[in-house]
């Protein structure tokens, strides 16, 4: 291991929850990326006991979309409900799976299979992944199609609102043929067909609907990459460098972050989360905040 103060935790969701414990016990702060199963909340104490901060799901969805809805309900704690709707894709369709992995193909196939929690008048329900398959537009793009995944994670705790859902995106016919097809192909070919390629354009979206009684507020967060890096590249890996900043950047004794712990998202304090959301944009990604 680096002798390091902080480290990102990037490794894919399988292995990626092995490094926590050896990282704590390291005494080194997390800022963590990797998409696991198991809750990293769980290492809570053991961060204390070993005075560590960790901030975990710090990239898009979730991450961003986690600190957004957070910054609403300190605005309004009256959310009906809020649904996140988010994907990373290639610009166009195509004949075959109009869809290359722009992260960990493991954990794409993971976000497939595992059963979606959603939150419904505060309780959590468990209900088959890609259910509720529907038709969204997405502005310059056109017709996509939106279905359930398990990317709720720690807002289903959270307490910001009684009704909370996140969808995943792809352009229509994918994940039919993915339902067609999941059983006949090894894991191999998968990440082979899937394999990203640089030279084609792609696009990440995501849309973050807060609904009130007498309004709704939306983020549209939208890029095309810039710079020879990819769009999901440049919006998640620019929270998780604003994370690293926050935890870098000695934080003030009222702080969440002034504490060691183990951190959520929308644990943050406002000040940070402001900070976060201004690196984004400052580098490019475009970040909208409509009221309806």
């Amino acid at each position: 291991m680096p002798e390091a103060k902080i480290a990102v935790n990037m490794l894919p969701g399988r292995i990626g929850e092995q490094m926590r414990t050896v990282l704590i016990e390291g005494g080194i702060d997390i800022v963590d990326l990797a998409f696991t199963e198991q809750d990293p909340s769980q290492h809570n104490s053991l961060a204390k006991e070993n005075s560590v901060r960790m901030i975990w799901d710090v990239g898009i969805a979730p991450g961003l979309s986690n600190m957004i809805i957070k910054k609403e309900f300190l605005e309004d704690e009256n959310i009906l409900s809020a649904t996140i709707k988010v994907g990373g894709n290639p610009q166009s369709p195509d004949d075959t799976w109009s869809y290359m992995a722009p992260f960990s193909p493991s954990d794409v196939i993971e976000e497939y299979t595992r059963p979606a929690r959603i939150l419904v008048e505060g309780e959590i329900e468990t209900v088959p992944a890609l259910t509720e398959k529907h038709f969204i537009e997405v502005d310059g793009f056109g017709k996509m199609e939106a279905f359930l995944t398990d990317g709720l994670r720690s807002l289903l705790v959270s307490n910001l609102s009684r009704n909370m859902k996140e969808y995943t995106v792809r352009w229509p016919g994918h994940i039919a043929k993915w339902v067609e097809l999941a059983g006949e192909l090894t894991e191999e070919e998968l990440l082979n067909a899937w394999k990203f390629d640089k030279q084609r354009d792609e696009f990440t979206w995501m849309e973050i609907a807060v609904h009130y009684v007498e309004k709704t507020v939306t983020w549209i967060i939208s890029d095309t990459g810039k710079d020879g890096f990819s769009s999901m590249a440049r919006s998640t890996g620019l929270v998780t460098i604003a994370c690293f900043l926050e935890l870098f950047n000695k934080p003030n004794k009222q702080s969440a972050l002034s504490h060691s712990g183990v951190f959520s998202p929308e644990d943050l304090d406002t000040e940070h989360i402001n900070r976060i959301i201004d690196f984004v944009k400052t580098n490019g990604v475009s970040i909208q905040r409509i009221i309806k």
